[in-house]
Order: C-alpha cells, then sequence, then structure tokens
C-alpha cells in the first residue's frame, strides 16, 4: 500500500491527509467514478495521474464513490456532505472538510520560491510585518494568501491589493478580502509539520464593520 493516510481535527474543520511515493495509478482505477476515470486519460503526466489518482483514493476512504463537483469558481464540494477543499502538494494530498462554512485548505512544501517572489503577493505594509528572512514564515504568508483566495469565490483576484493578512498571534493570521468596496475577514490558522506549512481558515467570512 503506498499511502500513509492520518487526520487533524482542528477547532472546527477536520483535515485528512495522505502521504505517497511513485505508484502505478493504474492499480486504483476502479475507485473512480466513471466521469474521474475518463478524465484520468485526459493527463499525459504520470505525475498528475498519480496526484489526481492519490486524490480520488482519499475522497474514497472519506465518502466512498461520492463525485467531486466543482462550482463555477472552481471551489470543490461533494452533494450533501458540506463543505470541503483541497490541496496537494509532492507527495502529499490534503482533503478539509467542514459542515457549517466555506474553508479554504492549501499546502505548500518548504522552500525559497515563496522568498524569491514575494514582492508580488505582499503588500508594502506586509513586508513590513513579516521577517522576509524567514523562509518558514514567508511560505506560510504565500499559503494563508492561497487559503484566502479558495474562499474568496473568483476567479481573478489581485494576491498584494486584494488579500491582506494580519498577525495576531503565534500561527494564527487575520486574513482579509478587499473588493468592490466590501472587506470580509476570516481567521487563518497555521501549522508546520516535517517539510510541509499547512492553513486553513478556522471561521466562515464575516463583513467588517469598516472598509
Amino acid at each position: 500500500m503506498p499511502f500513509i493516510q492520518e487526520s487533524k481535527q482542528l477547532i472546527h474543520s477536520m483535515v485528512h491527509f495522505i502521504h505517497y511515493d511513485d505508484f502505478e495509478p493504474s492499480v486504483y482505477f476502479d475507485l473512480l467514478t466513471p466521469e474521474e476515470q475518463e478524465r484520468f486519460f485526459s493527463f499525459s503526466s504520470e505525475h498528475r495521474k498519480r496526484e489526481f489518482v492519490a486524490t480520488r483514493y482519499l475522497r474514497h476512504q472519506l465518502f466512498g464513490f461520492s463525485h467531486i463537483h466543482y462550482d463555477p469558481q472552481g471551489a470543490p464540494f461533494i452533494k450533501d456532505e458540506g463543505y470541503i477543499s483541497i490541496s496537494h502538494t509532492e507527495g502529499i494530498v490534503g482533503i478539509a472538510f467542514n459542515k457549517d462554512f466555506r474553508i479554504g485548505l492549501d499546502i505548500e512544501m518548504k522552500s525559497e520560491k515563496a522568498q524569491r517572489v514575494r514582492n508580488k503577493f505582499l503588500s508594502e505594509e506586509e513586508l513590513i510585518l513579516f521577517d522576509n528572512t524567514d523562509r518558514d514564515l514567508i511560505t506560510t504568508a504565500w499559503s494563508a494568501k492561497e487559503t484566502l483566495y479558495k474562499i474568496a469565490g473568483r476567479n481573478k483576484i489581485d494576491f498584494k491589493t486584494e488579500l491582506h493578512l494580519q498577525p495576531i498571534k503565534d500561527a494564527v493570521f487575520k486574513g482579509s478580502i478587499s473588493t468592490k468596496g466590501i472587506r470580509s475577514s476570516t481567521e487563518i490558522h497555521t501549522f508546520v509539520e516535517d517539510s510541509y506549512v499547512y492553513t486553513i481558515n478556522e471561521s466562515a467570512l464575516s463583513i467588517d464593520d469598516t472598509v
């Protein structure tokens, strides 16, 4: 069995993960729905096929053959189950689940990539707030903005000017989304384990009193 599965209970959400190495994706073909089997053959990359199958393997462990649907903004959901969010990076897939409010899960592998492009996604204020020499912190900030993007409900959004982060306490940010004169916010929790950074919103988006 190439998959190692684990779960993490947060305050309001449950997050399930599987870790995997290289495996033959066709072995798990029977765990795909007919629509997923058709989509499987559209991928030319073996890496993408493994990632796709690993995600559906985890889905099957949690929800059986329930199909993963996507709304017009690309957010995944499973009918009659609640809100889910899916994230994956090298060697790991995560599915977060919450019955009460829309969630965004993001997983990033620790690297210097976010540091190199920090001026593209951090505002001038955020560049002062965050220690730019701290690789893991900047990766976490990038991941937190990915979480905000997933719950923003828009395909096109400027990470630098429309998504905002403010540290609240250790490993917790206030994340805000500014669009069309409306500012909404949520609480984003973060944790770091092994080579990965994880971020997820632990409250529903709410409209701020002031914009």
